[in-house]
């Protein structure tokens, strides 16, 4: 039974659980249903780490546009953004420089609300509803929005989403076009999920979120390789998210860390 709650979206099956809402719950937010809840709490059965797995996804996003922030980009592209919670890139790049421009790119109709919400007084970021595999439209409706000049670098982000592009739809070739798009001395952030680490408990997941409206295809560090074709990984290159430039003392333990993280520069 669909829930009804008034800061939902006129037409979203609350019923349905979504990866967005899911990764929201897993990082203690609140904008999540029942269906969410529950599939969460079968992820966690298969990997009990997930709630550290999502923070450390986070702490890396941030690490990565302070480290563009400090090679001189000054406007992103964050796809499949998500869920607003704690630490958005706008707020992170803004504190930084307050000029900094963002756009963010969901499909999931409560982060669009949500985004939408939180954006409504920031002249210097906004949200466009679109499927980040369809990178044509992406990039028309992100120039639309006045705030990405492409003739200037750009931090392209994708953030604990990749994972989420089934093999089929040619997760290279996606984001080959957006690489096309953005000049010499942009940025590509990659963090997704990998069977290396914990294969068990990857296949426990990806069983998981068969269920769900997000299937999951993780990928082995050579194909996550595969998607920076391109660019120049920066040093540490791929590697589990705590152990990309941390800061001060780091206690995670990267073989249970779940994911991949890196960045790499268009040259």
């Amino acid at each position: 039974m669909a829930e009804l709650v008034s800061w939902v979206p006129e037409g979203v099956d609350t019923g349905k659980p979504s990866a967005a809402r899911l990764y929201d719950y897993l990082l203690g937010g609140g904008h999540n249903f029942a269906a969410d809840r529950a599939l969460a709490e079968k992820f966690l059965q298969a990997q009990p780490n997930a709630r550290t797995i999502a923070r450390l996804n986070r702490a890396f996003l941030r690490r990565a546009v302070l480290f563009m922030i400090e090679h001189g980009i000054r406007q992103f592209l964050d796809l499949g953004s998500g869920i607003p919670t704690v630490g958005n890139v706008h707020e992170i790049a803004q504190k930084a420089d307050p000029e900094a421009h963002v756009v963010y790119v969901d499909f999931e109709e409560v982060a669009v609300a949500h985004s939408q919400l939180i954006l409504e007084h920031d002249p210097r970021a906004t949200i466009i509803q679109e499927d980040m595999t369809r990178p044509a439209a992406v990039l028309q409706a992100a120039r639309n929005t006045g705030l990405l000049d492409f003739s200037q670098p750009v931090g392209v982000l994708t953030a604990g989403v990749f994972h989420f592009v089934p093999p089929q739809a040619d997760p290279n070739a996606i984001v080959a076009t957006y690489r096309d798009a953005v000049p010499a001395g942009s940025y590509l952030a990659v963090s997704q999920f990998t069977q290396d680490l914990q294969p068990e408990e990857m296949a426990g997941v990806v069983e998981v979120m068969k269920k769900s409206q997000n299937p999951m295809y993780p990928r082995t560090k050579s194909e996550i390789e595969g998607l920076f074709s391109g660019f120049e990984l920066v040093e540490p290159g791929i590697v589990p998210t705590p152990l990309w430039r941390p800061e001060g003392t780091n206690t995670d333990d990267p073989d249970k860390a779940g994911i991949y993280a890196a960045v790499g520069r268009k040259g």
